[in-house]
């Protein structure tokens, strides 16, 4: 049986002050991934097909989930949700992993009437080196392209512009975590699954910002090394809303938890930006 044990990452005697220790640090023990065929039923035919033009002329495929239950007069969420190094292309079909897949899964899509968005690059979204005591992500201008995607999505569908999120795995993690650097009070809560976190410099620009991380701490591809960092770094500068969720013995992959996961997507969806 899997058990939880929720623990502060730094003790709080070893501090000057424990509002320097993030709020919530859960380590999860004899995890197992997220299996790679769990989605083969999910037809990418259920997911509708588009495509933007942004205004440096590139074209940015997408792929959307509407809500079930559309009502007159009513506003919903937005969920990004960004994709890995695999998903780069331009067919509008690669940008489909796991995680998108997810959100068709009948139980889920009914439980969250949100709007998916799941933009597709031709280019990584988030560049970082190789794993080094101060590894941290910067963004690729296909993230600025994918921002103006949101602004404009939201300006015509009927978008609750105060529940605007963001979630991704990898490359997406990393991006999750990049958006609000790049676009500060956009978004109301972030997801980061097994991404690089950005550089202490952007910290600020999370202080009021719910943010659950989610990573396996034996990633070796993305090590959970810069998720600590800048989780500890941000809480430094008064975050309250921050969380670390760690997966002892977990490598580069999703959990199985994270499906269905109502528990990270209920906590997702009851983030509001004021």
């Amino acid at each position: 049986m899997k058990k939880t044990i929720a623990f502060a990452f730094f003790l709080c005697a070893a501090l000057a002050s424990c509002a320097t220790a993030f709020r919530r640090h859960d380590l999860i023990v004899n995890p197992t991934p997220l299996g790679r065929d769990i989605f083969n039923d999910v037809s990418p035919s259920q997911f509708e097909s588009g495509s933007f033009t942004s205004s440096r002329g590139t074209q940015v495929p997408y792929r959307l989930l509407r809500p079930t239950k559309l009502s007159p007069g009513n506003v919903y969420p937005l969920v990004v949700q960004l994709h890995g190094s695999g998903g780069i292309g331009t067919d509008n079909l690669s940008q489909l992993e796991r995680m998108a897949k997810s959100w068709a899964m009948p139980d889920v899509r009914d439980r969250y009437q949100a709007f998916i968005l799941i933009p597709q690059f031709s280019i990584r979204s988030a560049n970082y080196g190789p794993a080094s005591p101060d590894q941290h992500a910067i963004p690729s201008q296909v993230l600025n392209d994918a921002l103006e995607l949101v602004g404009e999505f939201s300006s015509v569908n009927p978008v609750d512009k105060s529940r605007i999120y963001a979630t991704g795995f990898s490359m997406g993690g990393s991006a999750a975590w990049l958006l609000p650097s790049i676009a500060p009070g956009v978004f109301a809560g972030i997801v980061p699954i097994s991404g690089v976190a950005p550089p202490d410099s952007q910290a600020a620009n999370f202080t009021n910002l719910p943010v659950l991380a989610i990573h396996g701490g034996a990633d070796v591809e993305n090590p959970i090394a810069a998720d600590r960092r800048f989780i500890q770094t941000i809480a430094s500068h008064g975050a309250q809303q921050v969380s670390l969720r760690e997966y002892k013995g977990l490598e580069h992959q999703p959990p199985t938890d994270i499906h269905p996961g109502f528990w990270w997507r209920d906590w997702l969806f009851s983030q509001r930006r004021r």
